[in-house]
């Protein structure tokens, strides 16, 4: 049965917030559990913007793409997508801790992110 999750990221840390997020749309919570199913859970965050991240990683980290030519890495610093996208930081965290299958790109498309809550 399909269940809707809602998260309130503000003041939650990044790595936290994407293992519990992770979690949820994997369907690991579920006594039925089993990883070639797909749970059909969605997961919306919100105020994804207020999230936080500890030491010195806002201007340590990187986040990396290739264009498959040579010499096209490309590098983004963590403040600075934070600043441009807050939801793509979530996104990509949540990204990496999904299973390398077929169901990765169907349980990505179930996390729904806001930046900010209007009430």
């Amino acid at each position: 049965m399909k269940k809707i999750y809602t998260i309130d990221a503000t003041g939650r840390i990044l790595g936290r917030l994407a293992t519990e997020v992770a979690v949820l749309l994997q369907g690991k919570h579920k006594p039925n559990f089993a990883p070639h199913l797909d749970a059909k859970d969605e997961v919306i965050v919100i105020n994804t913007s207020k999230i936080k991240i500890t030491g010195k990683k806002s201007e340590q980290k990187k986040y990396y793409r290739h264009s498959g030519y040579p010499g096209g890495i490309k590098e983004i610093k963590y403040k600075d997508l934070f600043t441009k996208n807050p939801d793509e930081v979530l996104r990509k965290a949540v990204y990496g801790m999904l299973p390398r299958n077929k169901l990765r790109a169907k349980m990505i498309n179930r996390l729904i992110l806001f930046k900010n809550d209007k009430d």
